[in-house]
């Protein structure tokens, strides 16, 4: 997307959107005249797509935290004497005062402007009939999409299909509206679902994969039934997840797991979904927070201080930013960064190690603190400036495989097939040392959520694998003797795999409820 259709698409939204941060629900009143005079031909149209696309972008760090802060791999300690952010999200201290996200996590912004888009389109009569079905098959998917991170995180939420303001009702005691039950939520889902794959019906997929596309929708959802059959228990489902995974066509793994990220190899053979960073036009913004502060490493950092190894001074190169504040406010385990074998291409591709020592006597010093900085996203030095612009994915091959592995599990059959191509991949050029044998469905279980995290470090799939990954007839959120994954007592907090809302919540509608579990101020 260039440039200009971002400043195309900022008129838009400016035009079109009304999110107000003082309402819970983004439901102000929308621009009449300029809605009026807005539906008028296929460019319109097509931008206001490309704008919702950016709101999608705009949404990249709220996708990776509600999917992988909680899951145990981000690190507590502050290891480079900076205050870490969002604490109460990785030690599981959120309650209705301290909810770690608010206002539903912004998602109905975006939602409210699916809906408008969906109505209008529906009565457009100006669009060739394939063009308007596939903008169709991208907007129910899309909505899919955002209502799904909302059940996954929330379960029961206030469902909402129309763009109620834009239908004549602006007045708010008529706009509120309780929360829908999980399965309700879930039903809409599907609808949607199965809305946007009939639009799109036998069209091709696009090369452009920063674009909402068939196959984005088949991998939704292949995940959608995934935990719909593990999670609810949901006859059937399954062989609906695998027939949707195995429908997806035209992608490959790509043989060097670096350059599925690289800046020079956007939309490769891998990626299903991305969310497009260009230099000159908008970058991660949240990256350098996964980063080492350079005037921290105080002549006592090295890359390796047991092998005498050289002191740091900035070896990524990340010091020349284009003016953005370098500093860890975010870090993942150093445990994490140990699971991986040295051979396993994946680690260095992910983490930089380095470490802080105690300057005594003659090398090897000793160690005191041990870190790691982000570099899977990196991005691209130009002219002389860092800039964080690789893609961030939302589906790729190696996703779908280990789906496919995770399915083939639960139907109790060997998932050796698609491990192994992702672990053939991991070690490439060299043979799997370890490869991955056929055992029981639990131990198989543990073996493939730990593929997943050391595939998908920091692409927000931690966390809900964790709520839809089972040991025995358990999730593996839940602490066990039996494996050492959880993060949450199943005596004591059960209740917390799903996320409080905050009191402004009901203040501005008294029919929303506290989620089930969390205490709660609401007057009666």
């Amino acid at each position: 997307m260039k440039k200009i259709k971002h400043i195309i698409i900022v008129a838009i939204i400016s035009l079109l959107t009304a999110v107000s941060c003082q309402e819970p629900l983004d439901l102000a009143p929308l621009d009449y005249f300029g809605d009026g005079n807005y539906w008028q031909n296929e460019a319109q149209v097509s931008n206001f797509m490309v704008g919702i696309h950016k709101q999608l972008r705009d949404n990249q760090f709220m996708f990776l935290r509600l999917g992988e802060m909680r899951s145990g791999i981000y690190s507590n300690i502050d290891r480079q004497n900076t205050s870490l952010n969002e604490l109460p999200i990785i030690e599981q201290r959120i309650n209705e005062n301290s909810t770690g996200v608010t206002n539903w996590s912004g998602f109905y912004g975006p939602i409210l402007q699916l809906n408008l888009f969906i109505q209008k389109v529906e009565n457009i009569t100006f669009l060739t009939d394939a063009k308007k079905a596939y903008l169709l098959g991208q907007a129910y998917g899309l909505r899919a999409f955002y209502y799904f991170h909302l059940l996954r995180t929330y379960g029961g939420v206030p469902l909402r299909l129309e763009p109620e303001v834009l239908n004549g009702n602006t007045d708010p005691v008529l706009l509120r509206k309780a929360r829908a039950t999980e399965a309700e939520i879930l039903a809409a889902i599907k609808s949607d679902i199965t809305k946007s794959v009939s639009n799109f019906g036998t069209s091709a997929n696009p090369s452009e994969k920063s674009l909402w596309s068939p196959n984005a929708t088949l991998m939704l959802k292949g995940e959608v039934y995934l935990w719909s059959a593990k999670v609810y228990g949901t006859t059937g489902d399954l062989a609906e997840a695998k027939n949707a995974l195995n429908a997806v066509t035209g992608t490959s793994l790509v043989q060097n797991f670096a350059n599925v990220f690289a800046y020079g190899q956007k939309n490769n053979s891998e990626i299903i979904l991305a969310l497009r960073y260009i230099v000159g036009e908008t970058e991660m913004s949240t990256y350098s927070f996964y980063l080492y502060s350079t005037f921290n490493f105080d002549n006592l950092h090295y890359k390796d201080s047991l092998a005498s190894g050289s002191l740091l001074v900035d070896p990524l190169q990340i010091a020349a930013t284009n003016s953005m504040q370098i500093i860890q406010r975010y870090g993942y385990t150093f445990e994490l960064f140990k699971s991986y074998t040295p051979a396993d291409k994946r680690r260095d591709a992910t983490f930089y190690d380095y470490y802080k020592v105690t300057k005594s006597g003659n090398p090897p010093y000793a160690v005191t603190i041990r870190n790691t900085a982000l570099v899977k996203f990196l991005g691209t030095i130009s002219a002389n400036k860092r800039y964080f612009t690789d893609d961030w994915p939302v589906y790729r091959e190696a996703d779908r495989l280990l789906m496919l592995a995770e399915i083939a599990n639960a139907e109790g059959a060997d998932p050796s097939a698609y491990i192994k191509k992702i672990r053939d991949r991991a070690f490439y050029p060299a043979a799997d040392p370890t490869p991955f044998v056929n055992s029981t469905k639990d131990a198989n279980e543990v073996a493939i959520y730990v593929e997943r995290v050391k595939e998908f470090v920091h692409e927000g799939k931690s966390w809900y694998d964790l709520r839809r990954m089972k040991y025995g007839n358990d999730p593996l959120v839940f602490k066990s003797a039996s494996h050492k994954l959880g993060v949450l007592d199943k005596s004591t907090q059960s209740y917390m795999v799903l996320w409080p809302i905050e009191p402004a919540i009901w203040t501005n509608d008294p029919l929303v409820n506290q989620t089930p579990g969390y205490a709660t101020t609401k007057p009666q």
